[in-house]
């Protein structure tokens, strides 16, 4: 059912969260401390017995120097040819991880070179990871990643899964001269849904000049609304941190307001896919119209009124794969 805003309040919700003073140099200091740790890409061919698609097991730096995992898919040889293909940066949902190499062959076999990134420290709760989250915790958490270091942002989780997200499509772009893959680094786009979603926005507000951005029902945004509008995991998990840790609300939310997309998207000029689902409880769709009314760059929404945080499932990767196709077009 409907829980939210009314509709003629939703298209014009902005959000309810105010950017830090210094986050651009919260974002720069973050990312020049990841780029110390050279861009060394390992990309190894992975057996697989298909045809049409090739697969490779990749590794890059993210945050720290950090080991990060990824599948590289591709069109075979004998398909793609000699010329440079489109990239696809692709993030995962909220605690799963790369899957498995065989999984998710849509983008590969639509003729572009899909980097699908696996998710540090989450892998285990539908789809498996293979990346351990170094850091670790620091301090106490509730079970799950949304409060893991969340009292200050240099140690807040998201800081290096964000990061790692940036290094990804750096990743993608050093392709041609880690492997003999020929990827245009002009052309590479970002997507994904829910948490995956946040991290296409971050990813495009960070690397501003990505090609395009695909953000369906994207999550960690207007963190302020979200713990009070939903009652539903992922965002309860801040909820439930503070109902035991009730000092501490006005440093959590500061700690947030740097990963919050509604403050992140302004720097963000790419083309860009979004979509909301209106019974959606997950990300509930004020926090959605709040990225996408922020989001500096020209946009797309396409509204869901029926359906939850499944939005547009298949339909939404058919529509993405048009908006791709015209965006990244050589």
């Amino acid at each position: 059912m409907y829980s939210d805003l009314p509709a003629d309040q939703l298209a014009a919700y902005r959000g309810s969260t105010r950017a830090p003073e210094d986050l651009d140099r919260f974002w720069a200091d973050t990312l020049d401390e990841a780029r110390q740790h050279p861009l060394s890409v390992e990309v190894t061919p992975y057996p697989s017995g298909l045809r049409t698609v090739e697969l490779y097991d990749v590794v890059f730096p993210g945050f720290g120097g950090d080991p990060i995992r990824a599948w590289l898919r591709l069109p075979a040889r004998s398909i793609r040819g000699d010329a440079p293909l489109p990239g696809v940066v692709q993030f995962v949902g909220y605690g799963g991880g790369r899957g498995d190499a065989h999984e998710n062959l849509f983008w590969a076999s639509a003729g572009f070179a899909h980097l699908q990134m696996d998710t540090r420290g989450q892998g285990a709760g539908w789809s498996k990871g293979a990346t351990p989250d170094a850091a670790g915790s620091a301090g106490p958490q509730v079970p799950g990643v949304m409060t893991r270091g969340v009292l200050d942002p240099q140690t807040y989780y998201y800081r290096r899964l964000f990061t790692d997200a940036v290094r990804a499509v750096e990743a993608m772009r050093s392709l041609p001269e880690a492997s003999a893959v020929q990827v245009d680094p002009a052309r590479v786009a970002v997507l994904g849904q829910s948490q995956g979603g946040a991290l296409a926005l971050a990813a495009s507000a960070l690397c501003p000049d990505v090609a395009a951005v695909v953000a369906f029902v994207p999550f960690l945004s207007d963190f302020p609304r979200a713990v009070t509008v939903t009652d539903s995991y992922p965002y309860r998990e801040i909820r439930d941190y503070l109902a035991v840790q009730r000092g501490q609300a006005e440093t959590v939310m500061e700690t947030l307001a740097y990963f919050d997309a509604v403050n992140l998207v302004p720097r963000s000029t790419a083309p860009a896919l979004f979509s909301v689902a209106l019974m959606d409880t997950t990300t509930p769709p004020s926090t959605v119209y709040a990225a996408y009314n922020n989001y500096a760059g020209p946009k797309e929404l396409t509204v869901w009124p029926f359906n939850g945080h499944e939005a547009g499932a298949i339909e939404d990767d058919v529509a993405a794969l048009a908006f791709l196709q015209k965006q990244l077009a050589g």
